[in-house]
Formats: C-alpha cells, sequence, structure tokens
C-alpha cells in the first residue's frame, strides 16, 4: 500500500509515533509499550478499499512463516472475489512487507496470521495481551483504540489512524517501567461500519492453532 508520511510525533503514554517503517524497531526500547507507524494511505487506495462490498473483503487465519504470508493473502482475495488491480496488489504487498518487517523486530520464525472483516464490538474491553508482541493494522474502518490505565478503562482514549500499523508489547514481554498501556477494539456494533484488520502474532511453534 503506497503512503504518504506524517511527522514524527512525541510518546503518548508510553507509545511512541514514528515516520518510518525501521521506527518499529523502537519497541525494543526499555520504556516504550508501543509504537505507532504514523501513515496516511493514498486517497485512491482508501476509497476503493472503502467502497468494497463487505462480502469482497479477504479473511484469513493461519500460522505460517513470514515468506508465505504473500501467498495467503493473495488467495484470501481470490476467495473472497477482491478485484484485482492496483489497489489489490497494494494490499496484498503491504501485508507482505508488515510481515516481514514484524518477523525482523520480533525474530519470529512464524507468525500468526488474522484478516479479519468485523462488523461488531469484537474485543471491547481494555486490556493488555498475553503475548509477547502484537501488529495491527486497521485498513478499512476505525483503528484500534488505546490509552493508559491502571485498573479500568482509560481518562483519555487515543484512537490510532486507518491505516498505520500499531506494534504493542504483551504481557510475555513487559515495558520498564510500565506505563499501564491498554487497548481495545472500538465499539462499533449497530453503525453499519465494516472493519478490516490485520493481526500478527509471533509464534515459537508452528502447530500451535490459529
Amino acid at each position: 500500500m503506497t503512503v504518504q508520511s506524517t511527522i514524527d510525533l512525541p510518546a503518548v503514554g508510553g507509545v511512541l509515533r514514528v515516520q518510518q517503517s525501521n521506527g518499529l524497531w523502537e519497541i525494543r526500547s526499555q520504556d516504550v509499550g508501543g509504537v505507532i507507524w504514523q501513515r496516511s494511505p493514498l486517497p485512491s487506495f482508501q476509497a476503493w478499499i472503502d467502497g468494497l462490498d463487505p462480502e469482497r473483503l479477504p479473511q484469513v487465519r493461519g500460522v505460517l512463516r513470514p515468506d508465505a504470508v504473500r501467498e495467503a493473502a493473495l488467495a484470501a482475495c481470490e476467495s473472497a472475489g477482491t478485484p484485482d488491480g492496483p489497489e489489490r496488489r497494494s494490499l496484498i504487498d503491504d501485508i507482505a512487507t508488515l510481515a516481514d518487517i514484524f518477523s525482523d523486530v520480533t525474530g519470529a520464525t512464524y507468525l500468526r496470521l488474522r484478516l479479519d472483516v468485523v462488523d461488531t464490538n469484537a474485543c471491547r474491553r481494555f486490556h493488555v495481551d498475553r503475548l509477547t508482541a502484537r501488529l495491527i493494522c486497521t485498513y478499512r474502518g476505525t483503528a484500534t483504540q488505546y490509552g493508559t490505565a491502571r485498573e479500568g478503562d482509560p481518562g483519555t482514549i487515543r484512537t490510532v489512524p486507518t491505516g498505520s500499523p500499531f506494534v504493542m508489547r504483551g504481557t510475555l514481554w513487559p515495558a520498564r517501567p510500565d506505563p499501564g498501556l491498554v487497548h481495545r477494539s472500538p465499539p462499533i456494533e449497530g453503525s453499519g461500519e465494516t472493519r478490516l484488520i490485520l493481526v500478527l502474532d509471533p509464534v515459537e511453534d508452528p502447530g500451535e492453532a490459529p
């Protein structure tokens, strides 16, 4: 997906916003709980994906090597009947690129891939994932919401920009000091909104169920 970069922004609540993809490596910095690669999809791509019939949005789940993600995304597009063209190719390229970047950052040999179409509240409670790290990128619809809280909901809720990859540490790779970063899926049930989200998790055992 061709993107236009925006300016770097300072860290807020343990979340760092970076302008370039190599900034995602900052998740390894001791006091960082999350990193957002702040980017804006080209209007032509966003208009295309927002205008697709939800039934034509690709979906796939599986545990596979990073170099197999491109083929899985392509097969998902073929299965859903996602119209071929430069925008579809850009989507597939971006999913494959994010898989390569995330596997490099985490050192993962395998990834759990989820490309989901969501029209409900999904995971509506603020939480921290029980894993080392996770990458989420919302290609269509409202993206992940986050904030800081020791218990309950955050006092200030922020929303990741659509199209911006968000890498977060989980409980198995805690930040020190802990910024109290929590996140959730946006509450969209009943709004008529349909989201397309990519989720990548590092996996040690390829036999783990997706």
